[in-house]
């Protein structure tokens, strides 16, 4: 069962930066849960305000939904109530609903509602299925705004009305002034995401705008380096971050855009250079070649201080 109210897990993971783990696999691609709660372990030496278990860098979208609770238990028993512990979700309507309730179950204490399978709807059937998501379950609900799932403030403000555990809204589109819009409508009543592949990319001018914390997959593998960072933009030290977008993340960037579906693989990549392999993404994922590994490599080491 969940340790803390919806508005109290928003309210923490507002403060600080977000970890979203990889989901570790053997080298016959089944969840190897002993790596996983060791790297969960391994992060929290490091400062987070929450832990995203079998979210998108986790590969939610490739395991099974027992798998799912599987990953979410190991990680809810591994922070033992140190930060929330949010749950991927996602799927068709029904799917979703299963889901919800098995991470409850879990003690996750809330959801991160990815967008559902395939289909684009109208805005009455995306605001249906994020209703009964919040309905099936008390934990707090962030919404994913990304790709077929994409609300208006019209919308967020009618299901917010309805449902007092919608606590979140995760953006994955880039599109400010529908930003601007949901954050003049809904205001403090939402605690805001950034979730832009490479979210670091886009952290100054979101503060901006109220996003006071982003996911960041970096942190898999450069911890450190991903605080320092985050710090730097809520400090807005401008000089700081541009140095950091100059020298790692734009660069990273443009390797992560040569393949398909690189988002994920290049941070289990990451992982493997710093000497914490997590083995193979499952297909249709495919792992960056050796040459790729390698240019990876010289970056982190650069980063790193280390070449």
């Amino acid at each position: 069962m969940s340790r803390m109210t919806p508005s109290e897990m928003a309210r923490q993971i507002g403060g600080g930066l977000l970890s979203f783990p990889v989901t570790p696999f053997d080298a016959q691609h089944q969840f190897a849960e002993a790596p996983y709660r060791e790297h969960c372990a391994w992060m929290l030496e490091h400062e987070l305000a929450g832990l995203f278990a079998a979210g998108g860098t986790g590969e939610f979208f490739s395991l099974t939904p027992p798998e799912v609770a599987r990953v979410v238990r190991a990680a809810v028993e591994e922070t033992a109530g140190k930060i929330p512990v949010v749950a991927g979700c996602g799927y068709g309507t029904a799917i979703a609903v299963d889901l919800a309730k098995a991470a409850h179950a879990a003690g996750a204490d809330g959801l991160l509602l990815l967008p559902p399978y395939l289909m684009n709807s109208t805005q009455e059937g995306l605001a249906a299925h994020v209703e009964a998501v919040c309905k099936a379950t008390p934990l707090g609900v962030i919404v994913y705004n990304r790709d077929n799932a994409i609300l208006t403030e019209d919308t967020l403000e009618k299901l917010c009305d309805r449902n007092p555990n919608l606590v979140g809204f995760k953006d994955g589109v880039g599109d400010i002034e529908l930003m601007m819009r949901v954050y003049a409508r809904m205001g403090e009543r939402l605690t805001y995401v950034g979730g832009l592949p490479t979210a670091e990319t886009f952290a100054l001018p979101y503060l901006e705008m109220g996003v006071t914390t982003y996911s960041s997959a970096i942190f898999n593998f450069m911890p450190e380096w991903a605080l320092s960072f985050y710090k730097a933009v809520r400090a807005q030290d401008r000089t700081a971050v541009m140095a950091g977008l100059r020298d790692f993340v734009l660069p990273y960037i443009a390797l992560r855009n040569r393949g398909r579906g690189y988002a994920v693989s290049i941070v289990k990549a990451g992982m493997k250079v710093v000497g914490r392999d997590a083995g193979p993404v499952r297909t249709p994922l495919t792992d960056l070649s050796p040459a790729e590994l390698a240019e990876l490599e010289v970056l982190i080491r650069r980063a790193q201080g280390q070449a």
